[in-house]
């Protein structure tokens, strides 16, 4: 198997509420790999172009003032089925109607202050990831306990 690469970012109201260590290592116990992080503010610019495809919606520009409010935190997690498995523990968009236990459903309570944004496929993680980072952000390192991660057979 291949593994994956996806971007998480964290919004806003996660850096505002101290929420940056609860939601890593939500995807660090998971057993996921950290490859890169950053902290930046984010620009209109960027902003018109990451959320392209949303922009004849009327929240648009809601979007972007919440996004630019304050710093966020890109990151590039690794691991077999990772878009998957991120969507998955991330939630539903809508914090309201996120399962308990997924990281919306334990610290959103909103459609648009839900904590992440995350790639929703491996085509749309690579593009991303490219936007967010250099080919020099990204670290590749052995993972010790991928023996314990992962079946023999699974990597």
């Amino acid at each position: 198997m291949v593994m994956e690469r996806t971007l998480v970012i964290l919004k806003p109201c996660t850096v505002q509420r101290g929420l940056i260590g609860e939601v890593i290592s939500r995807f660090e116990r998971k057993g996921l790999q950290l490859v890169a992080m950053k902290m930046i503010q984010l620009t209109d610019e960027v902003l018109n172009e990451h959320y392209a495809h949303l922009s004849d919606r009327p929240f648009f520009n809601r979007i972007k003032l919440s996004m630019m409010s304050s710093p966020v935190v890109v990151c590039c997690w690794q691991g077999l089925d990772c878009v998957q498995v991120v969507r998955a523990m991330t939630g539903a968009t809508n914090g309201r109607n996120a399962q308990p236990g997924t990281i919306r459903g334990d610290y959103s309570i909103s459609t648009q202050e839900n904590i992440v944004h995350t790639s929703d496929s491996v085509e749309t993680a690579k593009i991303e990831l490219e936007r967010f980072f250099d080919e020099i952000d990204f670290f590749d390192y052995p993972q010790t306990l991928d023996a314990y991660i992962y079946a023999s057979d699974e990597k």
